[in-house]
C-alpha cells in the first residue's frame, strides 16, 4: 500500500463496529505536516492513501485521513476546496453503505458545488498541487450522473482516485 501503510484491518461503520482501526490510521496521519507550504502536493503519501482508502471501500477511514490533510492545507487554497469535495464524497459513500441514500444525495450535491467553485478559481501556476493535477471535470461529470439517478443504492458509491470507475 502507499507509504508502506497497509489498509485498515476492517472498514468502520458507525453504530455497527465498536471502533475503527485507529492504529493504522495514525500511521497515515503522522505523514501529514502541521502545515503544507503553498499547496498540497499531488503525490503526498497521506493524500494518496486517503484517496486509495475511499476507492478500496474504507469510506470512514478515507474521510479521517483526507480531513487531516485538509486541516494542514493552506487557507483559501484550491486544494482545500478539492479536499472538501473529496471528504463529502467519502462521507456520501459511507451514507450509502449505511443505507441512507437521501443523505448521500445531499452530500454528492455539496461535493459537486465544491467542484464547481474550484472550476471558477484560477490555478496559481504552482504546478504539482493536488488541485492542479486532479481530473476535476471527470469527477464532476460522475457526480452529475449519480445526482440524475432516480434513486441511489449501495452500489452507487463514487471512486475519487479514479473518477469514472466505481
Amino acid at each position: 500500500m502507499i507509504a508502506d501503510i497497509a489498509l485498515p484491518r476492517w472498514a468502520h461503520l458507525p453504530g455497527v463496529e465498536a471502533a475503527a482501526d485507529h492504529e493504522t490510521l495514525a500511521m497515515a496521519k503522522a505523514l501529514v505536516p502541521a502545515r503544507f507550504n503553498g499547496f498540497v502536493p499531488a503525490r503526498h503519501p497521506a493524500l494518496r492513501y486517503g484517496l486509495s482508502l475511499n476507492d478500496a471501500g474504507f469510506f470512514w477511514e478515507s474521510h479521517e485521513i483526507l480531513e487531516a490533510v485538509w486541516a494542514a492545507a493552506p487557507q483559501g487554497g484550491r486544494e482545500r476546496i478539492l479536499l472538501r469535495a473529496c471528504i463529502q464524497i467519502a462521507n456520501a459513500n459511507l451514507k450509502l453503505r449505511m443505507d441512507k441514500p437521501h443523505a448521500a444525495l445531499r452530500l454528492f450535491g455539496e461535493a459537486l458545488a465544491e467542484l464547481n467553485e474550484l472550476g471558477v478559481r484560477k490555478a496559481t501556476g504552482a504546478g504539482g498541487g493536488f488541485a492542479d493535477a486532479f481530473p476535476t471535470a471527470a469527477l464532476a461529470a460522475l457526480l452529475r450522473t449519480k445526482l440524475a439517478l432516480p434513486a441511489l443504492s449501495k452500489t452507487d458509491w463514487v471512486a475519487i482516485g479514479t473518477p469514472g470507475r466505481t
